[in-house]
């Protein structure tokens, strides 16, 4: 009886890695007598989108108009969706921010008001805190109720006439 381990057969042994040359320092590397000159295929189907063997003819410009065009923003319809989704805006940001600025006034200048029980534990800054998610959420529903009553059939009117009466 033998002790001594198996050795395994040459085709299940691991593969030796391959050889690595010493490492040499840079200046004792064999430096190359002449680097290949890179030219640049002129063939156009291998040319890149912003490469051209043949200069690009000159940009057209599109000749004026022979009618004047009145300006963008001087028509009165585009005056009033502008005011109109101007107005939805404000109303929809002080909604919101405007509960916030009175939370944060209130637990600033009336901490007693904000620190007063309501019962179960629950006080009013508290519950003005559990509020702003709600009154958060009643501004957005505002501002898409108001956005599609008003502004989205004034943008409606302006796309189906394309901005002139």
């Amino acid at each position: 009886m033998s002790y001594e381990p198996a050795q395994p057969s040459p085709e299940h042994q691991p593969p030796r890695p391959p050889h690595r040359p010493r490492y040499q320092p840079r200046h004792q590397r064999p430096q190359p007598t002449h680097r290949p000159r890179y030219e640049p295929p002129h063939d156009p189907a291998f040319l890149l989108p912003w490469q051209s063997s043949t200069p690009a003819p000159p940009p057209r410009w599109p000749s004026p108009p022979t009618t004047p065009v009145p300006a963008p923003g001087h028509h009165s319809d585009l005056r009033r969706l502008r005011a109109a989704y101007r107005i939805l805006r404000r109303g929809a940001t002080l909604t919101a921010l405007g509960f916030f600025t009175l939370f944060l006034l209130l637990s600033a200048f009336a901490p007693g008001l904000m620190t007063h029980p309501l019962g179960g534990g629950l006080t009013t800054g508290l519950a003005l805190g559990l509020c702003q998610l709600p009154v958060t959420l009643l501004a957005i529903a505002l501002y898409e109720r108001t956005a599609r009553n008003t502004v989205d059939p004034l943008a409606a009117e302006l796309r189906r006439t394309g901005g002139t009466r």
